[in-house]
């Protein structure tokens, strides 16, 4: 068995980590490219989500360097990706890809059906390796986005142009030499301080600008044409609406502050949209009122067309954005967004901030 896993943004990072330490066989799959889309586009239906055109690529890209085995997680309600596992495991079969497809969907009714997938693609580790494999992989996840935290403070500050890019760039190269969740914590730990000796421009005030949306095209940067660079070289410090590890402290985590925060926030939402529509919508909306009440700048969701949940969420943003006072702009990505165009609207949005900021600085 060589299991493989869709690619969104860094989570290839834990998710190698937790295997190496069961010790199963992994392909990690390339970084999303052109040929990536290439291929999902071709084989997907022409209305399908981006993120399933790209999955689609990742798996092929994946099996053809040996892996056998597809897992990911599932889903359920009016977001459509509660049915990628099952139609992209048929496209794939008429397509001539033979895969073990491993769908982990939440136990319901049947919790064993979902244990009994757990083991396998496990190797039939024992149920304590299990557990501390994915605690160690937890920690992965919280030290990865730790340190995409510090970059994102550092891009906007930094005195050497490009080198926060460099550091990251190198980063996310040498990590996949790690084996393990040992070397892995201790080379993010290495790159943490590095990140942090970055040196700084002295006095500068960057603009505060949240990104909120559904999850896959705000983590995956080839989808999201990298906002989280573009901003900051545009001298935005970006606060990341959902990363990993909410996702990994939702759904897996018994963290209980975490639980109780998440829900005090998402009660902000109430007067807007007061529950789960599907997808991220919920905590779209509810990011969107906090960040408002943060005082940041600005707000950019970022959705991928056609995605049922945030076309909702989007349909309220405007009202918040009048109601708390804070601009608010929507980037819609498919596989035919262009690069200039994606740019020119960042562009003009924060030139609208830096006025928007400059006057009320004229008038205090």
């Amino acid at each position: 068995m060589t299991i493989t896993f869709p690619h969104m943004g860094r989570m290839y990072i834990p998710v190698k980590a937790l295997f190496d330490d069961l010790g199963v066989k992994v392909v990690v799959p390339p970084p999303v490219s052109k040929e990536t889309l290439e291929i999902g586009t071709r084989l997907a239906p022409e209305m399908a989500c981006l993120p399933m055109k790209i999955n689609l690529g990742n798996y092929i890209q994946s099996m053809e360097k040996g892996a056998d085995t597809i897992v990911l997680t599932g889903s359920c309600g009016p977001c459509r990706f509660g049915y990628y596992g099952v139609v992209e495991k048929e496209i794939l079969k008429d397509n001539g890809y033979d895969a073990d497809v491993v769908i982990l969907d939440a136990p319901g009714r049947e919790p064993q059906v979902l244990l009994n997938r757990i083991r396998k693609i496990s190797g039939n580790s024992s149920w304590l390796k299990i557990a501390r494999a994915f605690l160690q992989a937890s920690k992965v996840v919280e030290q990865v986005d730790e340190f995409i935290d510090i970059l994102l403070k550092k891009r906007p500050r930094e005195l050497n142009k490009g080198e926060t890019d460099r550091v990251q760039s190198k980063f996310e190269k040498e990590v996949l030499i790690c084996k393990g969740s040992g070397e892995t914590l201790e080379f993010i730990e290495e790159y943490k301080e590095k990140a942090a000796q970055i040196p700084e421009r002295p006095g500068v005030q960057p603009l505060h600008i949240g990104i909120v949306g559904e999850i896959y095209t705000l983590i995956e940067p080839y989808v999201n044409l990298n906002i989280e660079n573009k901003l900051g070289h545009l001298g935005a410090e970006v606060h990341r609406g959902i990363t990993v590890t909410d996702w990994v402290k939702t759904h897996l985590s018994l963290d209980m502050i975490y639980k109780r925060e998440r829900k005090k926030k998402l009660k902000k939402a109430e007067n807007y949209l007061s529950l789960c529509i599907g997808g991220h919508a919920w905590e779209t909306i509810a990011e969107t009122v906090h960040y408002a009440d943060m005082g940041l700048d600005g707000i950019i969701q970022v959705l991928p067309f056609g995605c049922m949940p945030e076309i909702v969420a989007e349909s309220i943003i405007p009202t918040i954005s009048r109601d708390k006072g804070v601009p608010a702009m929507t980037l819609t990505v498919d596989e035919l967004t262009g690069e200039a165009g994606y740019m020119t609207r960042l562009e003009a949005f924060v030139d609208l901030l830096s006025q928007k900021k400059g006057r009320v600085y004229e008038r205090s």
